[in-house]
């Protein structure tokens, strides 16, 4: 390890530097190892750089040990007991170590070697070479002969813990890509790319590893369609735009490995409403690619949420769209001091939480991406699954993360419930990531859901949802005379309102959720579509009488009362609940809870 390190990573130059200080000789890597990396203008995977350029002046051996092959010497020689099994190989190797000086150590995929269940569940064979390793670490012997092991594995909870909390052990994570280590390598893939245009792909790059951004930026030699046929095809897609041949060349390069269908599916929209910038109808098609590759990376775990419509196309709500504007002004100028680490919206059903908060992500130019529920669907490689995930959302920030239903994946009644205590432990790690403090302004948890009574308290606490931001159902005639005219502006904005005649109309409709006006007024305009010469008063009149909206009073009241208890503010209630006292609060709430739940 001599030499120059300025094109080290990071992470290479923090265990160069812990291994020389001799704070330890066995160095666990972790998260983002099935990665690509830039050094020296190649890109070389983890195996090859730990294995090659970066030992090769120091350490004559290099040997690796798997579970598949067993002890496999990749550089000098060493005597191994061929016709042993894998633990007389490592003894063999425990010889070597002790008699030669600088042997490097690869150990791939150790946590099949090593696995992290309770030992009642670890194999003898497994124990043993997880003790093996935990006192070559502790060996003097051996950490004096300038040996140094490199243990790799995707996630920390899949390891031995033993020997992962063992002092002189050292874990060092392998981080996604940051903004200046995928400029680089646009640079790179890209050189006669000038210093803006290089900036503003990196940045649409964000969340992907290294050699997705390659992929990306790259044709491949063994794609679905040769370059030029791709070129072709996409030619006769943007036949008639400006620039036609040059973009084509361009998206040709793109969508390596794609077949005619899928280049169809991505191209087409471009073609009826060109960019007249080509690197942005680039970038738009990069980020079509990258959603689908950040979507298969995540197993299926997030989805990509994009609001059409902001904070003006919400009708009604002015107790908390002021609100929500100042955090997405907050969020624009990346004033992190300002930012809430997370967001809990509270309400009863049909409140308009969802719409509103995606108008809130759209307000604040956020790229938000939906947590999927992980107490179905996470089965097996849970923890392994997570910890992608959240090294995904990091890479990607400033983004939202929002967790829709929220009870169901924080409830309180959650526990063991049978599977060994995956989802514990699924929901402590995601506590500690909503809690870090690092992720203000980068990361912002949005939770909602309508009964936060089921929700770990420990979840709603300031430090992991800072706001609580409450939905109630329209108060005033004229605040759902609101919501009507911000649905029809939606639908037809071209369509003019008679907000004196809506108003009188919607006097009458206490207690209609802004779901149940919505679907209201969509029947509405059903009827002037059917009968033209209708008024849109008159369609909305005939499609009042005709509605029928599903009424349950005591729950809705019951979930009222539960996002005013919640709420962070009391200026964000509607008058009627703004005097009480916490004392009335409670009061209410145990009838409340009573007559909805008869307990």
């Amino acid at each position: 390890m001599t030499g120059s390190t300025r094109e080290l990573p990071a992470w290479a130059r923090e265990l160069r530097e812990k291994y020389l200080a001799g704070e330890a000789s066995t160095f666990v890597l972790y998260r983002n190892v099935f990665d690509s990396f830039l050094i020296g203008g190649q890109f070389v995977d983890l195996k090859a750089f730990l294995t090659g350029p970066f030992v090769q002046e120091t350490k004559p051996t290099v040997v690796e040990v798997s579970a598949e092959f067993g002890v496999q010497c990749l550089k000098g020689t060493v005597e191994l007991d061929k016709a042993g099994d894998l633990m007389a190989q490592l003894h063999s190797l425990e010889r070597h170590l002790r008699q030669s000086h600088g042997t490097a150590v690869y150990v791939p995929y150790a946590d099949a070697l090593m696995p992290g269940e309770d030992a009642g569940f670890v194999s003898s064979e497994d124990r043993k070479v997880g003790n093996l390793f935990h006192r070559w670490s502790l060996d003097r012997q051996l950490n004096s002969s300038d040996n140094i092991t490199f243990i790799v594995v995707e996630t920390l909870g899949s390891l031995n813990q033993s020997l992962l909390n063992n002092p002189k052990v050292a874990a060092i994570e392998v981080p996604m890509p940051d903004e200046a280590a995928r400029a680089q390598i646009v640079r790179h893939l890209g050189p006669k790319l000038s210093d803006a245009q290089v900036a503003r792909y990196a940045e649409r790059l964000a969340g992907l590893r290294a050699v997705q951004v390659e992929s990306l930026m790259r044709a491949s030699g063994n794609s679905a369609m040769g370059e030029a046929e791709r070129e072709a095809l996409i030619g006769q897609l943007l036949a008639g735009s400006p620039d036609a041949a040059e973009r084509a060349k361009r998206f040709a390069g793109i969508t390596a490995g794609m077949t005619a269908d899928e280049i169809v599916k991505l191209v087409e929209p471009t073609r009826s409403v060109p960019s007249a910038d080509l690197d942005e109808d680039v970038l738009r098609l990069i980020q079509a690619r990258k959603r689908e590759l950040i979507e298969k990376e995540c197993a299926g775990l997030i989805e990509f949420v994009e609001p059409k419509h902001g904070l003006s196309a919400v009708g009604g709500c002015q107790h908390i769209t002021g609100e929500l504007l100042e955090i997405a002004r907050s969020l624009r100028e990346g004033d992190s001091k300002l930012t809430p680490m997370g967001l809990l919206a509270v309400g009863p059903m049909g409140a308009g939480k969802t719409f509103v908060i995606k108008a809130f992500l759209k307000e604040a130019g956020l790229s938000a991406v939906a947590l999927k529920n992980f107490r179905s669907k996470w089965v097996g490689s849970t923890e392994k699954n997570l910890e992608r995930v959240l090294a995904t959302v990091k890479a990607m920030g400033p983004i939202a993360v929002l967790i829709d239903e929220g009870d169901r994946s924080f409830g309180n009644a959650g526990g063991e419930g049978g599977d060994e205590g995956t989802s514990s432990r699924v929901i402590a790690r995601l506590k500690e990531f909503m809690s870090d403090t690092e992720n203000r302004g980068q990361v912002l948890f949005v939770m909602l859901t309508n009964r936060p009574d089921k929700l770990d308290t420990d979840i709603k606490r300031p430090g992991r949802m800072d706001r609580k931001i409450p939905f109630f159902y329209a108060d005033t005639a004229a605040d759902r005379a609101a919501v009507v005219q911000a649905v029809v502006r939606r639908f037809d904005a071209a369509l003019a309102c008679d907000v004196a005649g809506v108003t009188a109309l919607c006097e009458s409709l206490g207690g209609y959720s802004n779901a149940d006006l919505e679907a209201l007024t969509l029947l509405g305009l059903e009827f002037r579509e059917r009968e033209p010469a209708l008024s849109l008063l008159d369609a909305l009149q005939r499609a009042k009488d005709d509605f029928m909206p599903p009424q349950e009073r005591d729950m809705i009241d019951f979930m009222e009362l539960l996002a005013v208890s919640e709420t962070s503010r009391r200026s964000l209630l509607p008058a009627r609940f703004q005097s009480l006292s916490i004392e009335d609060i409670q009061t209410r709430l145990r009838g409340a809870r009573q007559r909805a739940l008869g307990r």
